[in-house]
């Protein structure tokens, strides 16, 4: 096997820190010290914040819900597992019954599903009038 010939950065700990210093005391955004300072890795100064840095400064998502909200979530979730095998028991009977009539008509030697499409279309015609 042959090498790549990829470039592998490390950083020092004394320009981590550096960085950290400059996203907390300056208020340079993340985006802005990595255009600085040619900082590839979009989650790259993220983890030196968590590493060295004060969690304050980055954001966080606080989701705040009821109990109601939660258990409602709860039962939609279930629903959703519902559905999806019903849907799924669904697509095999179907898989199922095309399978029978397709060895029906081999045996037979006939095409059913004309044969069944045909009685359907009269019938509804009946219907109709």
């Amino acid at each position: 096997m042959t090498k790549s010939n990829r470039k592998v950065i490390r950083y020092s700990i004394s320009f981590k820190q550096k960085v950290v210093k400059e996203v907390e005391q300056e208020g340079l955004s993340i985006s802005e010290v990595n255009r600085r300072y040619n900082i590839k890795g979009e989650e790259t100064v993220k983890r030196w914040l968590k590493a060295l840095g004060k969690q304050h400064l980055i954001n966080t998502v606080i989701r705040v819900e009821t109990m109601g909200e939660k258990d409602r979530l709860l039962e939609m979730e279930k629903e959703i597992l519902k559905l999806k095998a019903a849907l799924a028991d669904s697509y095999m009977a179907r898989d199922c019954a095309e399978k029978v009539i397709e060895i029906a008509s081999e045996e037979y030697q006939t095409d059913l599903k004309k044969k069944f499409g045909e009685k359907s279309s009269a019938i509804s015609v009946n219907h109709m009038r």
